[in-house]
């Protein structure tokens, strides 16, 4: 017999049903995660662009501004398949012509592609277990049952991303704890690891319960979920939590850069769509120049992380010159319902939000 969702969470230490997601390469502070935690969320660091040192630094960071559980989360390491060198180069190419500057054009040329390696990955998670992170979730694979092992072993709770019903049982048997069920309309990059037609992809009202029918741990929302409604809704179709980002993107915490946060804010009406411009995995963002310019071109876009790479330079520089129109706005569908306030505000919303709706199911069922 599975242990009770309610009994799960409180094993955790967590409080209330909502995870901040994590969120790499900038929104995803130490000061979120612990204004998450500390409000009785699950606050998560993403760590998958860090080096091990900037690793331990985050989190000790976290550890400063909180006695709260907190979660770390890494990414698989993903090595190419065939080879991608001409495509690099043409891409180089395009790139050159399409930005405005020298200088960038300069650093385009000067990128050299590099593939995270698994001794640097394991180097990030002895950091990870030596840190004693409570709890560790990963995205872009399925690692092998040992190494799931390994970390439950070092007491940490493990959890994986799934966008399927298959990859979650892949995960289940592989020995997570947990299972994050990342729907279609998520912001940022797409968990998948499994073979995919992407004409097939569901969303988080249909995978949910889906995936909560095929595995017998705890299964956690992501995807499209911003304010209490969405929650109960997850919590009824039998998710014990959600993981919310786009939610947080805006709060005061977020590391998003100014013209960022200003986007999200300002271009209601300009909608998100997948795309793999940025980096070469398929991600959710705000539809804007760079992202249209590519798909109009139909490019050969070297896959990820390559293009990840290449693309640095003009995120970087976009950054600077707060142009959003040439930066990764990774958001998901319902980024219009997001607002900018305090973390831990955000998370006694939604606890408000959830207590109102279900005050008034009460009511209903009560007539």
């Amino acid at each position: 017999m599975t242990r009770p969702v309610h009994t799960w969470l409180q094993d955790l230490g967590v409080r209330h049903p909502i995870f901040a997601a994590p969120m790499a390469g900038g929104p995803s502070t130490p000061e979120l995660v612990a204004a998450v935690s500390n409000a009785g969320g699950l606050g998560f660091l993403g760590v998958g662009y860090l080096s091990p040192e900037e690793t331990r630094a985050a989190i000790r960071r976290v550890r400063q501004i909180t006695h709260a559980p907190f979660g770390v989360n890494v990414f698989i390491p993903e090595k190419p398949q065939g080879d991608a060198r001409h495509a690099v180069q043409a891409m180089k190419r395009w790139l050159r012509e399409w930005v405005d500057g020298q200088a960038v054009a300069a650093e385009i040329d000067d990128v050299n592609p590099h593939l995270p390696t698994i001794n640097e990955f394991d180097a990030q998670m002895s950091v990870i277990i030596d840190e004693r992170v409570p709890v560790l979730s990963f995205t872009f694979g399925c690692p092998e049952g040992d190494a799931i092992a390994r970390w439950k072993q070092a007491g940490m709770c493990v959890m994986g991303t799934a966008t399927s019903p298959e990859e979650a049982m892949a995960l289940e048997r592989a020995g997570c704890d947990a299972v994050i069920a990342q729907g279609y309309e998520a912001g940022g990059h797409r968990g998948s690891f499994l073979p995919i037609d992407e004409t097939r992809l569901i969303g988080t009202m249909a995978l949910v319960p889906q995936v909560v029918d095929r595995v017998s741990i705890p299964v956690i929302a992501a995807g499209g979920i911003m304010d209490g409604r969405g929650i109960v809704a997850c919590l009824a179709l039998g998710a014990a939590a959600v993981q919310m980002g786009t939610r947080f993107l805006l709060a005061d915490e977020s590391g998003a850069p100014p013209a960022y946060k200003r986007a999200v804010m300002a271009w209601r009406d300009r909608g998100t769509a997948l795309t793999r411009s940025f980096s070469g995995k398929h991600a959710r963002g705000i539809r804007n120049a760079f992202m249209e310019a590519v798909d109009r071109e139909d490019l050969d876009i070297p896959p990820y992380p390559l293009q990840n790479a290449l693309t640095q330079p003009i995120r970087r520089r976009a950054a600077a010159e707060e142009d959003a129109e040439r930066m990764s706005l990774w958001a998901g569908q319902g980024y219009p319902m997001a607002k900018p306030m305090p973390a831990g505000e955000i998370v006694r919303e939604l606890v408000q939000q959830m207590e109102h709706v279900m005050s008034l199911l009460r009511e209903a069922d009560a007539r």
